[in-house]
């Protein structure tokens, strides 16, 4: 229930974040934010200078999210899909309630910071499990497929919109847009690391209870070595294997509470050729 209760409040704060980076920094610059946000600013803006018509970017935010809920629902999962409900919504009523102002001038600082801002709003949210909706879901879906960083699908996707910007509201609205997305894309990769591998080498004379509780709780392969200590000259077992960087905490928890004596090294892994299991 705890851990159910952070999710939450993590998707509230992400929402907030999302929301402040918009409404303080990108709309009165009138530079596009990343993925949906972005796609619901940019139709906001072309239906106030060509149409009567005007609907505000939390609204167009809502109605663009139905598709791409429907889709986590299908291929990510329900209760990622539940959490994106959830950041959709509050960003919504967040944009509705965070007044519109300029915090400063310079078009620049406002396409940095607030790429930063919602870089990290999207990060986070992501790496609790959960998605801001839109193309937060598509690129978490390419993500789990070619098993790539999250970022890159995002700077691909977003494309369309820095083209569309660039067309219509001038070359330079473009290029400061690309330095946001540039930005934010930078702070989701650095945050949601999903795609990292770690492989861990553990010794420890509790063999089979380990192995067991990684089993347990990770599905993962494990190779087991003989070993032998040099000093004691006490022969014990190492336990090789290869994790994300997602499981690392998990593992930590498994090993400190099944052998709290076991010495456990963990390296970065630069790449790993075979199967390694994708989630679905």
């Amino acid at each position: 229930m705890w851990l159910e209760t952070r999710k939450i409040i993590i998707v509230i704060i992400g929402a907030a974040l999302n929301a402040v980076a918009l409404n303080l920094f990108l709309i009165p610059a009138n530079v596009f934010a990343s993925g949906f946000t972005g796609l619901a600013q940019l139709i906001s803006n072309i239906l106030a200078d060509y149409t009567p018509l005007y609907i505000s970017t939390g609204i167009l935010l809502l109605i663009l999210n139905i598709p791409a809920i429907i889709l986590g629902w299908l291929r990510v999962g329900k209760m990622f899909t539940i959490y994106s409900m959830f950041s959709v919504g509050f960003t919504t009523i967040f944009l509705a309630i965070i007044p519109i102002v300029e915090v400063s001038p310079d078009i620049l600082l406002n396409a940095v910071f607030g790429g930063v801002i919602a870089g990290v709003g999207v990060g986070f949210t992501l790496k609790w499990g959960a998605s801001t909706g839109g193309m937060d879901i598509v690129a978490m879906v390419l993500s789990r497929l070619k098993d790539k960083p999250v970022g890159n699908y995002f700077f691909a996707m977003n494309a369309g919109i820095i083209l569309a910007a660039s067309m219509i509201f001038g070359w330079e609205k473009g290029l400061y847009t690309l330095v946001t997305l540039y930005v934010s894309t930078r702070m989701i990769d650095a945050i949601h690391t999903r795609h990292e591998k770690l492989t861990a080498m553990i010794i420890t004379k509790k063999t089979s209870d380990v192995k067991q509780a990684i089993h347990e709780k990770l599905v993962r392969g494990i190779t087991i070595v003989p070993a032998r200590g040099a000093f004691t000259d006490e022969s014990k077992e190492m336990l090789i294997i290869v994790i994300t960087r997602y499981e690392l905490f998990e593992l930590e928890r498994i090993i400190h509470k099944v052998d709290p004596n076991a010495f456990t090294n963990v390296m970065q892994t630069t790449g790993v050729f075979g199967f390694f299991r994708k989630d679905e």
